[in-house]
């Protein structure tokens, strides 16, 4: 579904990522892991080229979108819930939804982005920014899918959220995957969210991958390890 190959990423003269190279299989989610300041959100933010690559490629099926505008990589199938959420508060939850709808073509919310999130159903009319934490997140998800991505990126998308509503979202993350046939990528630190969302993880250090798993073979001791300081 998705390729990326010798990738590289420099603010300046600084490089970030070093020549990383990945896929991403159909129906697959995978967990990129890493401390703080590993590279995890710079990727995450070039690969919706949100922030420009020096080097190398990243395709969807055979399409290059390395050197396409983040608008542009939308409607190649690419989907992006940044860290932070960047929800519009002051627009509803359905208004926050219909902002992605024009890249499908669609006018209305779909119903199934509502029973995946009902609890977005029951808060239609309410202000974005009156929500929690764990809602906001899961409209930012629901605002993600209304592109009809083949591609969904999620940038830790745990932060700030009370456990409960963590569990629920791996849950639903699962359900996106199967349902859609979405692939998934996870950019994250919490390892126990990681280990039960993922197909796969991937370990960051210093903008290189040190570490690459299929979630059945991981020793979590040792991913644990990765994300010590």
């Amino acid at each position: 579904m998705l390729q990326v190959n010798d990738y590289h990423v420099a603010y300046g003269r600084s490089e970030v990522l070093h020549g990383l190279e990945f896929k991403l299989n159909d129906n697959e989610i995978l967990a990129v892991m890493g401390r703080n300041g590993m590279g995890k959100s710079t990727l995450m933010q070039a690969m919706m080229g949100v922030i420009p690559s020096t080097s190398g490629s990243i395709r969807i099926g055979e399409e290059d979108i390395s050197r396409l505008k983040s608008h542009q990589r939308v409607a190649a199938g690419i989907a992006f819930v940044p860290q932070g959420r960047w929800i519009f508060s002051a627009l509803t939850v359905e208004e926050n939804i219909e902002t992605a709808l024009a890249i499908s073509g669609r006018r209305e919310v779909p119903e199934d982005i509502y029973e995946l999130f009902p609890v977005l159903r029951e808060m239609r009319r309410r202000r974005g920014g009156n929500l929690s934490g764990g809602q906001q997140q899961q409209l930012a998800i629901a605002r993600a899918l209304a592109t009809n991505p083949r591609v969904l990126l999620l940038d830790e998308p745990t932060e700030g959220i009370q456990p409960s509503i963590i569990r629920e979202m791996a849950r639903v993350l699962k359900r996106i995957r199967d349902e859609r046939g979405l692939a998934i990528i996870v950019s994250e630190q919490v390892v126990s969210f990681a280990l039960d969302v993922a197909d796969r993880i991937l370990v960051l250090e210093n903008g290189r991958i040190v570490h690459e798993d299929l979630r059945s073979e991981v020793d979590e001791d040792k991913i644990a390890g990765y994300l010590t300081v």
